[in-house]
C-alpha cells in the first residue's frame, strides 16, 4: 500500500521575515545574555577590539543603576515575545520595540566612538543585529496583508 503524499504548505514571506526576525533576536539574546554575565561576575570580557573593558567600566555602562547589557537582555527578550502576538497589533509591536532598540544602539554607538572613543565587538555586533531586526520587522509590518 503507497503511502498518501503529504502537502507542505509553501512558507509565506511574512513567515519567513518572522523566522528571520526569531533567529536575529536569538543571536542578540545571546550577546546581550554573555554581557550581562560579564557585568555581574564582574570580569572582562573576551574582546579583540581591546575596547570592551572601557566601554563596560564607562559611566555609560548603566541608565539609572541599570546594565546596559540587561536594558538589551530585555529588549531582545520583548522582541521575541512580541512575535508571539497575532495580528496587526503584534507586527507593530515587534516594529515598534526594534526601532527603539535600534535608536538606543545607535546612541550607544555614538558614546563609543565620540565620547568613551573605545570600541567594543560585542556591542558593535549587537547594534547590527538590532539594525537588521528592525529593518526585518518594518518589511514584515509593511507586508501585512
Amino acid at each position: 500500500m503507497a503511502a498518501e503524499p503529504v502537502e507542505v504548505a509553501p512558507v509565506r514571506a511574512r513567515d519567513s521575515l518572522t523566522l528571520a526576525v526569531a533567529a536575529l533576536a536569538v543571536v542578540g539574546l545571546a550577546i546581550a545574555g554573555y554581557l550581562t554575565y560579564v557585568h555581574y561576575s564582574h570580569i572582562e570580557a573576551v574582546c579583540t577590539t581591546g575596547g570592551c573593558a572601557k566601554v563596560q567600566a564607562s559611566e555609560y555602562s548603566e541608565l539609572a543603576g541599570v546594565p546596559v547589557a540587561l536594558i538589551g537582555l530585555l529588549g531582545y527578550m520583548s522582541i521575541l515575545a512580541s512575535l508571539a502576538i497575532p495580528g496587526e497589533l503584534g507586527r507593530t509591536a515587534t516594529a515598534l520595540v526594534a526601532l527603539v532598540g535600534f535608536g538606543y544602539s545607535a546612541y550607544l554607538t555614538y558614546l563609543e566612538l565620540d565620547v568613551i572613543d573605545a570600541i567594543c565587538q560585542w556591542c558593535v555586533v549587537s547594534a547590527v543585529v538590532m539594525t537588521a531586526i528592525a529593518i526585518v520587522a518594518v518589511v514584515r509590518m509593511l507586508r501585512a496583508p
